[in-house]
């Protein structure tokens, strides 16, 4: 098989696989095993993982992809030993009589609709917006413990990672169809300012060079492309210089 070429590939995880379950299929359909995921998803979790395939595994690092956002129904009425579907329910006690307004009250930065209820049971959905360590069963946990009737978290699907979105995403057996990749060069110009390059600063930069001053005044890294739209690196400024935070070439 012939290796894909370098790129992001935004991918719409199912549930049932862990994200190295998800980059094993990728690496068979690209053919190569230069790839790797951005910001790990549980086996429950459904949406949005970043994939980098070849040269693009050195981008996902340096990728704004702090802010996450996911769609949760978390059950109220019942603890788990593991805050999710997965574990054994270990204590619980009835939700059906909690309002809306009192699962509001305590839910601070979970917002949501009572969805359904029944054998004592509350279940309510939640969309939650958060940075990189924030863990949604926690929050499940968190939100029974507060209004002391127990919860966890009974579905996710991740919508938002970072700029990339669920309308970006693709299933794998879309993928299995057809495999099309976010090229590098347009993946990093999409994250980043775009820095044009000499032929000579091009030459320098490829080789681990520094080049003189002439920042942009903006904060993070800058990708820099060669005259002829190849990406370089991605460059910042530090000591009065621009210097290579990756080398692409």
């Amino acid at each position: 098989m012939t290796a894909a070429a370098d790129g992001l590939v935004i991918v719409d995880k199912p549930a049932g696989l862990t994200s190295h379950d998800v980059v094993a299929r990728l690496r068979r359909l690209t053919g190569t095993r230069r790839v790797g995921h951005g910001g790990t998803l549980d086996p429950m979790a459904t949406g949005v993982l970043v994939v980098g395939v070849g040269k693009a595994t050195r981008l996902l690092g340096h990728l704004a992809l702090a802010e996450k956002e996911y769609q949760a129904t978390i059950r109220l009425g019942q603890a788990t030993s593991t805050a999710d579907a997965e574990g054994e329910v270990i204590s619980g006690a009835p939700a059906d009589a909690l309002t809306l307004d009192q699962v509001r009250a305590a839910a601070h930065k979970l917002t949501g609709e009572i969805q359904r209820a029944g054998d004592r049971l509350l279940d309510v959905d939640a969309t939650v917006t958060c940075s990189s360590g924030t863990y949604i069963r926690a929050l499940a946990r968190d939100l029974g413990e507060a209004l002391g009737v127990g919860g966890h978290v009974i579905a996710l699907r991740r919508t938002r990672a970072g700029a990339y979105d669920l309308g970006m995403a693709r299933t794998l057996d879309q993928l299995e169809a057809d495999l099309s990749l976010i090229p590098l060069a347009r993946a990093a110009a999409d994250a980043f300012r775009s820095r044009e390059l000499t032929g000579d600063e091009a030459r320098r930069l490829s080789h681990g060079g520094r080049l003189p001053g002439g920042g942009s005044g903006h904060p993070g890294p800058e990708a820099a492309f060669a005259p002829d739209g190849t990406l370089i690196a991605l460059v910042e400024l530090r000591d009065g210089q621009i210097c290579p935070v990756v080398v692409f070439v």
